[in-house]
């Protein structure tokens, strides 16, 4: 199996296990960015909060958010904690976006600019900069995060430590320039790594099954399929633990899911949901 092959493959079985997630959760471009910069170090439920804040008081706008005094604007910002540094960031970034003429002078510009440019901002890093990219200008850039290195690692696709831009590099060589399908793909890593795919000393299934097992080793979910080609087989169907509760999201702890946070057996079997496969 190709490297390609291989990236496919996992994206089938994410694509097929959890379905479309419909990011970025934005009504606008701009929301997009900020939110963008706001998420660091936070959850998105307290990025939602902010957001919130901003627009109840009419400040959802580069022009409102830059003149807003420091103060006022980091007590909006409370939710998403380190209130005062990242009021700071927004308004650079707010700045920058006024300066350089707005979005539609900005989505003008070449990606190789758009992103230098970005990346010049205190406080825009490059998986900032490159979630902006991808999901406010739709530009074709993969952006590479903590669960993109804690997943592929354990399927033995990478080492995990490797540089932002080479992994980046690698992702993008080995899957074609399409933004949405870069988009759904990002989407579908932190769905599966938050609700799955925990850190360590988290094992996501039951019976010593665990995230990390790697290509055709062991029996986890994505690695199982990556090495046979099937989704929800009857054999792995029989093998997974069958007394969960209803609670897809969070099943409650009991004897067979003694090593879990939760069991998946119910979410690995959607066949109504068919993948959206890479051209």
């Amino acid at each position: 199996m190709t490297e390609k092959q291989k990236l496919q493959t996992v994206y089938d079985a994410l694509y097929h296990t959890w379905g479309p997630q419909h990011w970025w959760p934005a009504e606008t471009p701009f929301e997009v960015m900020v939110g963008a910069v706001l998420t660091q170090n936070t959850s998105w439920g307290n990025v939602e909060k902010a957001i919130a804040r901003l627009r109840a008081m009419g400040g959802l706008s580069a022009n409102t958010i830059s003149v807003m005094a420091g103060a006022r604007l980091a007590e909006v910002l409370r939710p998403v904690g380190y209130f005062n540094l990242k009021a700071r960031r927004l308004q650079n970034f707010c700045a920058w976006y006024l300066s350089s003429g707005g979005f539609e002078v900005q989505r003008s510009m070449e990606t190789g600019e758009l992103r230098s440019q970005l990346l010049s901002i205190n406080g825009v890093g490059p998986e900032t900069a490159d979630d902006i990219l991808l999901y406010a200008y739709e530009r074709p850039v993969f952006v590479i995060d903590a669960y993109t290195r804690r997943l592929f690692s354990r399927l033995g696709l990478i080492q995990g430590d490797e540089g932002y831009e080479i992994l980046r590099a690698h992702f993008e060589s080995r899957l074609p320039p399409d933004p949405v399908l870069y988009g759904e793909y990002h989407a579908l890593i932190v769905r599966h790594s938050k609700e799955l795919c925990f850190g360590q000393g988290r094992p996501y299934i039951a019976e010593h099954r665990t995230c990390g097992s790697g290509f055709g080793q062991g029996r986890p979910y994505i690695a199982e399929h990556i090495r046979t080609g099937r989704y929800g087989s009857r054999a792995m169907q029989e093998q997974l633990p069958r007394k969960c509760g209803s609670d897809k999201r969070r099943h409650p702890r009991c004897s067979h899911c003694a090593l879990s946070d939760g069991c998946p057996s119910e979410l690995f079997f959607q066949p109504d949901v068919q993948p959206n496969r890479v051209p």
